[in-house]
């Protein structure tokens, strides 16, 4: 990856704290609600895919900003030395490091870059690949993410298969696109999140969001489990 989007990366995250510091706030309803479905079906493929044995797996992020997601795996039943996060910014591994155990391993710097610390049985990615614009880019991230996942294991991946007409910071990352991003993985599915102007609006309806959620068209994300053959 060149120093140019390197800092192109780093700019478009910047715009995102400046322009709506609060909006994937755990306050809020409506993500609050989302991320639970995302929780429900994420955990619905690793039991599906025979991983259940979360104290036993090693588990790497990729883009694991401030620590969030993180904590949900040890929440989940992960153990902190199996851990391992990984973010382009200084500044959010610090911040991630305030907040987790001593025990989980966090880097800060290019995902392409990180060392075998590997084989993972899991491999984490959440909104990474749509943060980047550049195809090969893009293909190189993921080829390294490959790389870094055991003979069996998974990469799994959360992202969303729409563009945002109002971001051009972003872009759609449809199940095709993983296809081809992970040619030689199984790729599994659940289609999630209730479209995010919709339920900050339906978030006050009381039982209307679950009724809109239900509809797989107003869901606007997908959660993946990609597999990895032995």
């Amino acid at each position: 990856m060149t120093d140019e989007e390197l800092d192109h990366i780093r700019e478009r995250y910047e715009r995102r704290k400046t322009l709506a510091p609060d909006l994937y706030s755990f306050t809020r309803p409506e993500v609050l609600r989302g991320v639970q479905s995302v929780d429900r079906a994420t955990m619905s493929l690793l039991v599906g895919a025979g991983l259940t044995d979360l104290a036993g797996l090693r588990l790497l992020e990729v883009g694991c900003g401030t620590g969030g997601n993180l904590l949900r795996f040890l929440r989940w039943g992960f153990r902190p030395e199996n851990l391992v996060g990984n973010d382009l910014l200084a500044d959010r591994v610090e911040q991630a490091r305030r907040v987790l155990p001593r025990d989980v391993t966090l880097t800060a710097g290019d995902a392409r870059d990180l060392d075998d610390g590997g084989p993972f049985d899991i491999v984490y990615q959440s909104t990474v690949l749509s943060s980047i614009l550049d195809d090969e880019v893009q293909r190189s991230v993921a080829d390294r993410m490959w790389q870094l996942t055991r003979p069996g294991g998974v990469v799994l991946s959360y992202d969303f298969v729409f563009d945002n007409p109002r971001n051009p910071d972003v872009r759609k990352v449809p199940v095709s696109r993983l296809r081809q991003l992970f040619p030689e993985g199984m790729v599994t599915t659940r289609r999630v999140t209730l479209a995010p102007p919709i339920a900050r609006r339906a978030a006050r309806l009381g039982p209307a969001f679950s009724a809109l959620e239900a509809l797989p068209f107003l869901r606007t994300h997908v959660v993946a489990l990609i597999s990895k053959p032995t």
